[in-house]
């Protein structure tokens, strides 16, 4: 029995559902959802993890597990705690960076 040819797995995090599935389809991979068992239906929910990693060799018909979900600790968004900065930062800005200026038309001798 020959054995079916190796495929790269695809990129597929930030993609739709829909288009992670067309892409995985179109390069020769299955997929599976674990944190969505209507993956079938999913639409409009964006990847955010996959294993295998993208370019790894796998043989045709191999199953691609992606997530839609971060883990715990994985992130999720937000800008992350904005509580206040003690000590404050010095005042001053530019004009600690910078000298005064003098006189712009000063005559170089």
């Amino acid at each position: 029995m020959r054995k079916p040819p190796d495929v790269r797995v695809p990129r597929l995090v930030g993609l739709m559902a829909v288009d992670a599935r067309e892409t995985a389809e179109a390069r020769g991979v299955l997929l599976a959802a674990p944190d969505r068992p209507d993956f079938h239906l999913t639409v409009v929910d964006y990847v955010v993890r996959q294993y295998p990693l993208p370019g790894t060799e796998v043989p045709r018909g191999a199953v691609v597990t992606v997530w839609f979900d971060f883990g715990d600790g994985e992130g999720g968004g937000g800008a992350g705690v904005r509580e206040p900065r003690f000590p404050h930062p010095p005042t001053g800005g530019l004009y600690r960076e910078l000298d005064e200026p003098g006189d712009p038309f000063e005559v170089l001798r």
